[in-house]
């Protein structure tokens, strides 16, 4: 089987690595469909790491996937061969005090898909996982949208921490495919107005037809100033998805008094971000750090399946399995408008 490996900063190469094999009386063997490209992909691709987590060459990324099942192991029940599945790419010891308390996400043993040291990524033309981590999905949805249901968990996650009410307004800075992945879960929670903020204007356009009350560019206008026109007593909640310095220091002057900042974008390779702790103070403000999602991916799956929300026009471009190092590269570069890279393997 082929796998499309990291083998130096901005550089892949399809490479021929021994079949994936069922061992395991609860493995599952998938041969890929769909991959999206995502952030932390690109951080391990142009900058060779996140933080602490660096890559030893050669490595293959992804992690957000769908495919169809080619083989079982023999106590597998959740699903059989043929059937089309998502999958969650996070795997926890479940014994450890935080599994057993319900925080998996936070399982000091947890192991991902596509991080460095940890499990190989789902840029492969097949791969093995547990049982556990498949999810059969419905007749009625793509294996495109089944690829976009582990940002969009990531995003179900942030809403629930968030414990938005029905009439709470927001921001959503940041209008990637998290970002837009949040509002759109927010919007399906009823919340009463949103603004989005990015410094790409086709992506703006992405967020309108995605929902969006107002969008604004921050390179081209003062969005704390135009915001508070709209909401003189400011906002319930803002979720942070750039993990750039600049858009926290707007969202802490977006909150109103007891609101709350969700931390999600990845800083890539800076490991510290700073606050105006005056401002925190005086606001007594709640900032809620995201990790990956906790039980959510078929809430994710039932969202997408009964059309509550509509993830594909988050895709803005595909790339075969041969080409995805141009999809990487156009991420890296944000050209072209695009939010969401999808890899394309052979029809499943």
């Amino acid at each position: 089987m082929k796998s499309m490996k990291l083998v130096g900063l901005r550089r892949m190469a399809a490479t021929d690595v021994p079949d994936a094999v069922v061992r395991n009386d609860n493995d599952v063997a998938i041969k890929m469909a769909r991959m999206g490209i995502c952030g932390s992909d690109v951080h391990y691709y142009a900058e060779g790491g996140i933080g602490s987590q660096r890559v030893q060459y050669p490595w293959t990324v992804g992690h957000e996937g769908s495919g169809v099942v080619v083989a079982v192991g023999k106590s597998v029940k959740c699903v059989q061969v043929g059937d089309r599945i998502a999958f969650d790419p996070a795997q926890s010891c479940g014994v450890c005090d935080q599994c057993l308390e319900g925080r998996s996400h936070t399982c000091g043993a947890q192991k991902f898909m596509g991080c460095p040291g940890q499990i190989e990524g789902c840029l492969s033309t097949f791969v093995v996982i547990p049982d556990y981590a498949c999810y059969r999905i419905p007749d009625e949805m793509t294996l495109e949208e089944a690829a976009l249901v582990e940002p969009l968990s990531i995003a179900g996650h942030s809403v629930i921490l968030a414990d938005i009410k029905s009439a709470a307004t927001i921001a959503v800075l940041g209008a990637g495919p998290i970002g837009l992945s949040v509002l759109l879960c927010a919007k399906a929670h009823g919340i009463s107005h949103s603004f989005v903020s990015d410094k790409i204007d086709s992506r703006l356009e992405v967020a309108v037809r995605s929902g969006a009350d107002w969008v604004g560019n921050p390179s081209k206008l003062d969005l704390v100033a135009e915001i508070s026109k709209i909401e003189p007593k400011l906002l319930d909640v803002v979720f942070e998805c750039t993990g750039e310095q600049e858009a926290i220091d707007q969202a802490v002057e977006l909150l109103k008094p007891g609101g709350k900042l969700m931390l999600i974008g990845i800083p890539g390779a800076a490991n510290r971000i700073s606050f105006d702790i005056n401002k925190l103070r005086r606001k007594e403000l709640c900032i809620q750090n995201v990790r990956r999602q906790n039980n959510c991916v078929g809430r994710a799956i039932e969202l997408i399946a009964s059309k509550q929300v509509d993830v594909l026009p988050l895709v803005t471009h595909r790339f075969s399995f041969d080409d995805a190092q141009d999809g990487f590269e156009m991420v890296a570069d944000y050209r072209d408008g695009i939010v969401k890279a999808m890899v394309t393997f052979d029809e499943a």
